[in-house]
């Protein structure tokens, strides 16, 4: 069986800039079974202008007067409260995970001691970013929303061109939410298949039938928004799933995971008892004397199996009974005169 998948629980900015809700983010993540929280690391001013416009599902769910700067802003974290964030992750057994969007972003969560970096989607178009993030050669774990699979696989040779090959690429739709018609859950196993690569789906579907999907296809890695409560102010909260939403969506994974086995056909321990009953053996249909010619209008298919089995017939047509069977009795190599 292949390794369980990785479930991300994309707490994002959705602690609204308070360290206290970031570590009940981070709680409520192990408490429900997630494997990782994922936060992002940035600075307001390095990522967008002072004038920058909202994208367009921002102003749905926040002030439209207000810049993406100041939105930006008022949800940034300081070093200190990732340190105090990884600490606290360790402290309740799970993993850290962020995303830097400058080198000094990265620069930070390196040396806080993270063991991978998750990538935007925006930034998968930025080489010489991607480049500068992989030469600390840790896991990259990249989302490809609005991306062709030409620009991936130019991100994917940036990564490996500074001998980091351990990549994983997330199918995503950037789009919050996202339309189910629009997941295209087939082109992640395209990126697998002509990249040689990992693969993994980042979903922003209100409903989970995305993500149980990408795991039955493959997906090594599922990544959700993650909030404490829906209702909250903020630009990812409304597309976020609450702790028992995700809970259920961890739940439904690992059922998933079960049913989808070893991938070798071969009766199950729960089946083997029933063979005997469910399967049947070549029987007398009617009362044949000892010396009958058997042919077709002699015999019947009836379970249990404690005879000889239907794909042995021509072994017996043609041949002579070397005893009286009963009807419904089974034939055996004993009753067959050979």
């Amino acid at each position: 069986m292949s390794k369980p998948v990785f479930i991300i629980a994309e707490a994002g900015v959705n602690h609204n800039g308070s360290l206290e809700k970031a570590f009940q983010l981070v709680e409520k993540a192990k408490e429900i079974g997630a494997d990782c929280v994922k936060f992002q690391t940035f600075k307001a001013e390095q990522i967008v202008t002072q004038s920058s416009p909202k994208a367009q599902y921002q102003l749905k769910v926040t002030n439209p007067g207000e810049s993406q700067f100041a939105m930006l802003k008022a949800l940034e974290l300081q070093k200190e409260d990732f340190v105090s964030i990884k600490k606290h992750c360790e402290k309740v057994g799970i993993q850290f995970l962020s995303t830097p969007y400058n080198h000094e972003d990265a620069d930070l969560l390196h040396d806080i001691g993270v063991s991978a970096f998750k990538i935007a989607s925006g930034q998968l178009v930025e080489p010489h970013f991607l480049k500068y993030v992989a030469s600390f050669q840790k896991k990259m774990i990249i989302s490809t929303g609005m991306a062709t699979l030409a620009e991936v696989y130019e991100a994917v040779e940036a990564i490996k061109s500074t001998g980091n090959d351990d990549v994983v690429v997330l199918q995503c739709n950037t789009d919050y939410p996202s339309k189910i018609e629009d997941t295209n859950l087939l082109a992640m196993n395209a990126m697998r298949d002509a990249l040689g690569v990992s693969v993994g789906y980042s979903d922003h579907v209100p409903n989970n039938y995305a993500c149980f999907a990408a795991v039955a296809l493959g997906a090594q890695v599922i990544e959700k928004h993650f909030t404490l409560d829906k209702n909250l102010p903020g630009p990812d909260h409304s597309c976020s799933l609450e702790p028992q939403e995700f809970k259920e969506l961890i739940s439904g994974i690992r059922n998933i995971e079960k049913c989808l086995g070893n991938g070798i056909k071969t009766p199950s321990e729960s089946e083997k008892k029933n063979t005997y009953g469910m399967r049947r053996s070549i029987v007398a249909k009617t009362f044949l004397p000892k010396g009958t010619l058997v042919t077709e209008q002699h015999i019947a298919f009836k379970r249990p199996a404690n005879g000889l089995a239907p794909k042995l017939v021509n072994l017996i047509l043609g041949k002579k009974t070397s005893k009286d069977m009963q009807a419904d009795e089974a034939f055996t190599y004993e009753t067959i005169a050979f």
